[in-house]
């Protein structure tokens, strides 16, 4: 690293060029935005540590790190947490190295049991590696009919099938949509047994990032919700992230009709990447985003290890959350969006 480089943390009166750093390293994603920073200190309260190297005045790396403590699922330091992206992105490897050294250095100082980076490609990285997830995109068309041909035959098939349920497509931004999307969100997590975030998680991410979100409802053709998502856009992607659906979503093909109409009106905007974003391998949904006729593109997630002896495992596949998935299943929908926010926080 050049010798008059610093290594800094960030002040709100940097992160405009924080931001314009991230937009144009090709590296860069929407979750390594200086906005993360205050969404999950407003939402969270976890301390942030948002590193960047500057060589005469001139950013050229960045990493965004927040602490994440809990008694229940552990003390990490993670980039970034809540996100599927993260980890150092810079001008050089050696840049690049050097921000993970001081990673490592500030998890020691912190004493976390671990640091976590999320990178998109494979690091020359001494760290530990576990690769658990990968992630799906895919170009879109110009065309809405050329967009449709080229998801693969049987999952066209299906959203051929979603355009004769009269189902109507609402897209605003702002908070419009966002009491339905909270509660079919909702739903959608504790029917999967997965603690929803507060209401306000979802606010301060709009409030943040404004134009650069907005919220997709489904209703059947008597105006009863049924699907919803939540969409960032970055560069030229659109990123559908936070979605989920009620009952109703299954037969009515509600989620496949949302998903590819969020691939037209993105289309239409000039966006031309469709991030379908991470799941766990051989999961089911990783098998769904195969059917779409996505690769997976495998995620690399390396750890420094402080007082853990082993590489964390928080996925709910893990044995030893089974009864208390199987138990938040159960629970009325109204006493889960009470209690889910106390536990979400730490589920990053």
């Amino acid at each position: 690293m050049n010798i008059n480089s610093q290594i800094k943390t960030l002040t709100s009166d940097q992160a405009c060029a924080w931001d314009a750093y991230v937009k144009n390293n090709p590296q860069g994603s929407f979750f390594h935005l200086s906005g993360w920073k205050k969404v999950i200190e407003q939402s969270f309260n976890h301390p942030c540590y948002f590193l960047y190297v500057e060589t005469e005045g001139v950013i050229c790396g960045v990493l965004p790190l927040v602490e994440v403590k809990s008694k229940l699922f552990g003390h990490a330091l993670i980039s970034t947490p809540f996100c599927v992206y993260g980890g150092a992105i810079a001008d050089s490897p050696e840049i690049v190295r050097a921000l993970e050294k001081e990673a490592c250095q500030l998890a020691d100082k912190l004493s976390v049991d671990y640091l976590e980076l999320r990178y998109q490609e494979k690091q020359d990285s001494d760290l530990l590696l576990k690769q658990a997830h990968s992630t799906f995109g895919c170009e879109l068309a110009e065309d809405n009919e050329q967009i449709l041909a080229n998801i693969k035959k049987k999952q066209r098939a299906v959203i051929r099938h979603s355009l004769k349920n009269e189902l109507n497509f609402s897209l605003s931004s702002g908070h419009e949509n966002l009491a339905d999307f909270y509660e079919l969100l909702s739903t959608s997590y504790r029917n999967l047994g997965t603690p929803i975030f507060s209401k306000s998680f979802f606010t301060h991410i709009i409030d943040v990032f404004g134009e650069a979100i907005d919220i997709a409802v489904i209703k059947d053709k008597n105006n009863q919700l049924s699907s919803a998502v939540m969409n960032f856009y970055f560069n030229e992607q659109v990123l559908p992230y936070y979605g989920g659906g009620n009952d109703s979503a299954r037969g009515l093909k509600s989620a496949d009709f949302m998903y590819y109409q969020v691939m037209c009106n993105a289309s239409e905007k000039g966006y031309r990447w469709y991030d379908f974003g991470r799941s766990k391998n051989d999961s089911g949904p990783f098998k769904y985003k195969k059917n779409w006729g996505m690769e997976p593109k495998s995620l690399y997630y390396y750890y420094h290890l402080v007082n853990a002896q082993e590489l964390p495992n928080l996925s709910p596949n893990n044995p030893k959350y089974k009864l208390f998935i199987q138990l938040w299943q159960k629970l009325p929908l109204k006493v889960s969006q009470f209690i889910g926010p106390f536990l979400s926080k730490y589920l990053g």
